[in-house]
């Protein structure tokens, strides 16, 4: 699956540690033709590259859709990281701090949360994960 954009909306599959890495730059990207400030560049970034290692390495693969996104006289990016893995089977116990199923530090999903505006996350067991963030300028 290849990327696709238009001027307002796009998708990137994240198949690989080579998509995480390119997930990031697009995020980059967006947050800079918003005119973020460097601060709130970074922390897009930053949410934007756990939750697509997330999708990598505990959903097996999925795709990041970006959306830019204006409310009234604010503007935002969204973006969504789906995948058809194995889902979240505690939701509560997955969004606490230091709490990991694998190998990792445990802050990917908490700590993205605390790095956006707006957070969800949907999951159904043997099914997959969609989690939606959002940051307003």
């Amino acid at each position: 699956m290849m990327t696709t954009t238009t001027a307002n909306e796009g998708s990137v599959p994240i198949r690989s540690e080579h998509d995480v890495v390119t997930s990031r730059q697009l995020v980059r990207k967006l947050t800079q033709q918003l005119n973020f400030s460097l601060v709130d560049q970074t922390k897009m970034i930053t949410a934007a590259s756990e939750l697509s290692r997330n999708t990598l390495i505990y959903g097996g693969g999925g795709d990041m859709t970006w959306q830019l996104r204006q409310e009234g006289i604010r503007h935002g990016l969204t973006l969504n990281f789906i995948d058809q893995g194995p889902g979240i089977p505690d939701m509560e116990l997955a969004m606490k701090d230091g709490w990991t199923s694998g190998s990792g530090l445990g802050k990917g999903l908490s700590g993205s949360k605390r790095l956006v505006n707006d957070f969800d996350i949907q999951s159904v067991v043997g099914q997959g994960t969609r989690v939606t963030i959002t940051r307003w300028k």
